[in-house]
């Protein structure tokens, strides 16, 4: 069906962001089991109940447009997330695979922020200022969940930066002696 206009692009570009953040809801308990950083297990558990709340946003606007939010399955999200699943499925040492999962997740938030910021600009475009406010919120919420995931990184790299000098160290004393 050819899209005639602004509002049947925004209501596609609604369902495939729903379709998104449900398969984020599948996949969000994997990457916190395959992390195995505490920290970055929790930041996981919070993003999915934030992902949830995401999802509730989304029906909240469909039931306001009098539509159902499914019948769109998103293939960007679809793509992210084989990825991540590839990516888990890798033998690593536990920095390296919290830093790769890292990687992952931050590919996904890049993702939603280029999306919810879209649809969020066709809502303020249409009129649509109480759907804008609820699509700004989750919008800031990815960019902090980006944000924490790179404050997580900085500190895996510090704390892998530093087992490295230590192994270093080690192996010349071993040399020397």
């Amino acid at each position: 069906m050819q899209e005639q206009s602004l509002r049947e692009l925004y209501i596609d570009e609604l369902r495939d962001l729903y379709n998104a953040e449900m398969q984020l809801v599948r996949a969000l308990p994997k990457m916190a089991k395959a992390a195995t950083s505490v920290q970055l297990r929790e930041a996981f558990e919070e993003h999915l109940r934030q992902t949830s709340e995401h999802v509730s946003r989304l029906e909240q606007i469909f039931q306001q447009l009098e539509m159902k939010p499914s019948g769109k399955k998103c293939v960007g999200m679809v793509g992210l997330v084989k990825a991540g699943a590839e990516t888990m499925r890798r033998d690593r040492a536990k920095d390296i695979m919290d830093a790769a999962i890292i990687g992952a997740a931050q590919r996904v938030e890049h993702y939603e922020i280029a999306a919810y910021g879209t649809v969020r600009a066709f809502a303020e475009l249409l009129g649509e200022s109480e759907h804008a406010t609820l699509l700004n919120q989750t919008l800031e919420e990815e960019k902090q969940a980006d944000k924490k995931l790179t404050d997580l990184s900085q500190e895996i790299k510090s704390e892998e930066v530093q087992g490295s000098r230590e192994d270093h160290s080690s192996t010349k004393s071993k040399e020397a002696a």
